[in-house]
């Protein structure tokens, strides 16, 4: 299986505490992205959006779950795919961090690799569509 990798590189004149705020929120992040999100299971960090909290992103047989893995506050949060889908070993790894004239750096990051041979192109390109769509947004929604 081939290994599909898609990176996102993007600068906000937003500060960094909001620009985390609105990606670590399961629902904000639906709203961001276009797409139902319902946080399924809280973490049990302080943050119920933290490290182990689950997102189900989609409706019915659609939809897909996302385990958060590492939540580090305004700096990482890492999560992976742990439910059925088209694609396995998920990986998405979202970085907040600042620039030297103040502003807030993103550097989000999956891999994935797909099941179905020669499916990987059509949804990286498919989740990237997507994910560009929304993170334009950033500015409006933070």
């Amino acid at each position: 299986m081939a290994v599909y990798t898609i990176e996102i590189n993007e600068t906000f004149n937003v500060p960094r505490k909001k620009v985390f705020a609105l990606f670590a929120d399961h629902h904000r992040f639906g709203k961001m992205i276009g797409a139902p999100v319902k946080r399924i299971k809280d973490s049990d960090q302080a943050d119920p959006n933290g490290a182990g909290s689950v997102r189900k992103i989609g409706l019915g047989p659609l939809s897909i779950e996302e385990t958060v893995l590492e939540f580090e506050p305004y700096t990482l949060i890492e999560y992976a795919i742990t439910s059925a889908g088209p694609i396995k070993n998920h990986l998405g790894r979202i970085h907040f961090s600042d620039t030297s004239d103040g502003q807030t750096r993103l550097r989000y990051t999956i891999s994935f690799e797909d099941i179905v041979p020669f499916s990987g192109k059509l949804i990286r390109s498919s989740l990237e569509l997507g994910l560009r769509r929304g993170i334009r947004r950033v500015p409006e929604l933070a």
